[in-house]
């Protein structure tokens, strides 16, 4: 009888096995810093994207870096050396898409305040980005952020500069943690800052309008303020919010751009660092 033989070849002409383990473990590893940002951003992070689909956008956007970086040496990804790098490639795209999603906050936040103004923070519900019960206004503001941020392309230009950042900032060198943290940092600020200037114009206005509502009630007690108080404010929060939309789209489109700037910052102010 003859023993059988087995040809242990990966069955792509050219390639032994060994030869595709070691392209697939710097495949993997190139794969973490963009996957982790497509885990932490806005859009791409929205609950109603499933897992499967992001896999896929993380292998596609890695089939260009592969091809054009010179990735670590498969031993020693294969060895304890290698932990440092995966947490250094997996933070720093934990951070560039925590940044964007922090600044992209200000539409949440000045929606809720807007809300908690009118009297309108009961409605609330079920946000299928995040998963969370939240007032209805401070979700239409978070989609009409993130329509103005897919709309402009500005989606796109995110993923042009994680795709970039491997040709300044190399996989596996140091982790620079002070960048990561003044844009943190500088993201909180410009969160609470922004959300203070979208919300500042109409909250001021409801400000009025309520006054007005407590001198006409103080001046006529009979009246009801809750069956002629609340509907004014209601109607008075839909007229401005309509009034206000095109305003709101440019604000928009300005802190999209604010967010895109901070992230570029960050990274340019990793890859000097390491030179």
């Amino acid at each position: 009888m003859f023993a059988p033989t087995f040809n242990y070849t990966s069955g792509i002409p050219g390639l032994e096995l060994a030869e595709l383990i070691s392209y697939s473990v710097q495949f993997v590893f190139a794969m973490l810093r963009v996957g982790s940002f497509i885990l932490a951003a806005p859009f791409f992070a929205a609950r109603y994207i499933n897992l499967q689909v992001r896999i896929m956008m993380a292998v596609a956007l890695t089939i260009p870096v592969i091809t054009q970086v010179e990735m670590p040496p498969v031993d020693v990804l294969v060895s304890m050396k290698a932990v440092p790098m995966i947490l250094s490639e997996i933070a720093l795209g934990l951070a560039a898409g925590l940044v964007l999603s922090i600044i992209f906050g200000t539409a949440a936040v000045a929606g809720d305040r807007i809300a908690a103004t009118a009297g309108l923070g009961f409605a609330a519900q079920i946000d299928p980005a995040s998963g969370t019960s939240v007032p209805v206004i401070s979700q239409l503001f978070s989609l009409f952020m993130l329509a103005t941020f897919v709309s402009l392309d500005g989606h796109l230009l995110a993923l042009r500069m994680m795709i970039e950042s491997y040709n300044y900032i190399p996989p596996g060198g140091p982790l620079l943690t002070g960048p990561m943290l003044e844009a943190g940092k500088e993201a909180a600020r410009d969160m609470f800052t922004y959300s203070v200037q979208l919300m500042m114009p109409v909250v001021s206005i409801l400000l009025l309008v309520n006054v007005l509502i407590g001198v006409i009630t103080r001046s006529a007690p009979q009246m009801n303020i809750f069956s002629f108080g609340f509907p004014m404010t209601l109607t008075m929060t839909v007229v401005l919010l309509f009034v206000g939309a095109p305003v709101l789209g440019k604000a928009n489109e300005w802190v999209m751009g604010s967010a895109l700037d901070l992230l570029d910052h960050m990274l340019q102010e990793m890859a000097n660092g390491r030179r």
